[in-house]
């Protein structure tokens, strides 16, 4: 029955005292009041302590912003998980580095797709690398956009074949032409099948010659006139032999065929 001028006017220690129960007896009005300086003197183990509710309801966006890393890394899965997206939101970047790998995969896909790009431009390799495979599905364009190339270096391989082909279309130049050709090698037939004409021509020449045989195989008649002639000049005699003789045909363009070396004809 603390008045919120009462918890106000609370000093740093007196609240620091504040036993597990107690917290959990603050109701949201109360939780609201507490001041930046005292709130961010609060011990890991009472911001763990708090529910869920007063999490999402007692603290203030304000109060989001202020909490310290440690507090930040303190918050349970669950916690994280019941934060509404203006929360998120008003996460800095010091704070979404704080959040670890189980913090990160219990955010929601609305939770995710809230956090503005400045903040998941911030995200370290280990926390993209953490990510879950319906958290990357659910990144928006100007999200893949935002990644850089040391990010997009990170996804693994579940989360490479996550991707939709509006994801890989919206990729930078230099931001596919960083991808790993183990990365590029784990793509689905079905995602290569879809990936643009710019995209293919984007691609470096590594990135080419690491493409499978299912690969190959799964590129379509444009996809493959869309191949400039360093890249293909480049495709090893194997990737050659695993084009479809439709392929062949209707693919290879004529200035193509006249680039190809001898060995791969």
């Amino acid at each position: 029955k603390l008045t919120t001028d009462t918890i106000a006017a609370l000093a740093t220690a007196q609240v620091q005292g504040l036993t597990t129960g107690q917290m959990q007896a603050l109701i949201s009005n109360q939780i609201s009041a507490i001041n930046s300086n005292t709130l961010q003197s609060l011990k890991t183990s009472q911001i763990a302590a708090l529910t869920t509710a007063q999490v999402a309801t007692g603290l203030t966006t304000d109060q989001i912003g202020q909490l310290k890393s440690a507090q930040i890394a303190a918050l349970t899965t669950a916690q994280v998980q019941g934060m509404t997206t203006d929360q998120i939101v008003a996460l800095g970047t010091t704070q979404v580095q704080a959040l670890v790998s189980n913090q990160l995969q219990a955010l929601t896909s609305s939770q995710f797709a809230a956090m503005e790009s400045v903040d998941l431009q911030a995200l370290k390799s280990t926390q993209i690398a953490a990510l879950t495979t319906a958290q990357v599905n659910s990144l928006t364009t100007d999200n893949i956009v935002a990644l850089s190339s040391t990010q997009i270096q990170s996804l693994t391989t579940a989360q490479m074949q996550a991707l939709t082909s509006a994801q890989i279309a919206n990729m930078e130049t230099v931001d596919l032409q960083s991808l790993k050709t183990s990365q590029i090698a784990a793509l689905t037939t079905d995602q290569v099948q879809k990936l643009t004409t710019d995209t293919i021509a984007a691609l470096a020449t590594a990135q080419v010659q690491g493409l499978t045989t299912g690969q190959m195989q799964a590129l379509i008649s444009n996809q493959i006139s869309a191949i400039n002639s360093n890249d293909l000049q480049s495709l090893k005699t194997s990737q050659i032999a695993a084009l479809t003789t439709a392929q062949v045909a209707t693919g290879l363009t004529t200035d193509q065929i006249g680039q190809l070396k001898s060995a791969q004809i």
